[in-house]
């Protein structure tokens, strides 16, 4: 291996990594060498992927917390940098989406957008990444240095109807990542961003739907695929390790070629 994508003896925490990109990303990690602290909301996901870094011989450890909840993730950051360590990096992985109009269409007899929906779609996919770079940035500005990663979505750069809340928090991520990048800069930090496409978990899917998928994403996209979790795992150890030491504030599209539609 290239000693700069070598992680060994770096620790990174990720939110909202029980299932899907998440847990994508933190398998990879623990393959390169890092020992990996993952979220979820509830234990089952946190505690499985935990159990696979731990067979991958690196330390994993599971925590439950509320990604878009300051008081949860500030508590949170204290028994991480407590029972884990330092951290050299943080991943915010929670993301959801609700599809409505913002208002019911005319023909259309599914319902708008209420109030409680727009607030949950924005916090869950931009305030969990404030949420998170807030709750663990003064541990990275005290020891000047690490890395974080926002996972934004394809959408961010390509919006569709009835996904104007998804699309909004999605393009906020990334000049939030744009932004913080800025502000952190001088003392050592990198804020990036991921954007990815279609990439379903074949562990959260019956073969029906994974095959539902495939043939859409031989449709509608460049590349006639659906991404593969490890896929963004790659690209985000890139991001995290020394390879990627003069990278930042960027937002890396990886959507076989959707976002260019």
């Amino acid at each position: 291996m290239l000693p700069e994508l070598s992680l060994e003896g770096k620790r990174f925490l990720l939110t909202g990594a029980g299932r899907g990109i998440g847990k994508g990303i933190a398998l990879v990690l623990a393959e390169a060498g890092a020992d990996v602290a993952v979220t979820g909301l509830t234990p089952t996901g946190a505690t499985a992927v935990a159990e696979q870094i731990r067979s991958l011989g690196r330390e994993g450890r599971a925590y439950v917390a509320d990604a878009t909840s300051a008081a949860e993730m500030d508590a949170l950051a204290d028994r991480v940098l407590t029972e884990f360590g330092p951290l050299d990096g943080l991943v915010n992985c929670v993301g959801d989406a609700i599809t409505k109009p913002v208002v019911q269409l005319p023909g259309d007899q599914r319902p708008g957008m209420t109030e409680q929906d727009w607030h949950f779609v924005l916090n869950v996919n931009l305030t969990e990444a404030f949420v998170g770079c807030r709750a663990f940035g003064a541990h990275f500005l005290e020891r000047r240095k690490g890395s974080v990663i926002n996972i934004s979505a394809w959408a961010a750069v390509r919006p569709a109807p009835r996904r104007a809340a998804y699309d909004a928090a999605k393009a906020g991520l990334v000049q939030f990542t744009r932004s913080l990048a800025l502000e952190w800069a001088s003392f050592g930090l990198r804020v990036n961003a991921i954007g990815p496409g279609q990439f379903p978990d074949p562990d959260q899917l019956t073969a029906e739907q994974l095959e539902r998928s495939a043939e859409a994403a031989r449709r509608n996209v460049p590349l006639g695929r659906f991404g593969r979790l490890r896929e963004v795992g790659l690209l985000a150890a890139y991001l995290l390790s020394d390879a990627g030491s003069f990278v930042t504030g960027q937002t890396w599209f990886i959507d076989g070629g959707a976002s260019i539609l």
